[in-house]
């Protein structure tokens, strides 16, 4: 492939058509949901060869809600990183309760 048409690929793919996306009309609001987007990419040669490569990742981040004039912003929540700190949390909790114990007998 051509590296000038990765480049043009790659331009594209981190416009702003990707972040925000098409808004939805929702019981007399505008919904506009808006993404996280991200990406890289590299390139080399070697012996008369070339190559190039790019990579895109997007999650979602959250919607913009408007409503009678008034734009409010309302983001992703994502219960599994929420439960994942909590198990972490308990986790070292666990860790220290031999040592905690340990200072309070003495």
């Amino acid at each position: 492939m051509n590296p000038q048409e990765v480049l043009k690929d790659a331009q594209d793919a981190l416009s702003a058509r990707r972040v925000f996306g098409d808004p939805v009309q929702a019981g007399g609001a505008t919904v506009i949901p808006v993404a996280t987007v991200g990406g890289g990419g590299g390139g080399g040669s070697k012996a008369n060869q070339e190559g190039v490569g790019f990579g895109v990742a997007a999650k979602p981040a959250g919607v913009f809600v408007v409503k009678d004039g008034e734009a409010r912003w309302r983001p992703v929540i994502n219960v599994n990183h929420i439960v994942l700190g909590g198990q972490l949390i308990a986790l070292a909790g666990i860790l220290m309760l031999p040592f905690v114990v340990k200072q309070f007998r003495r």
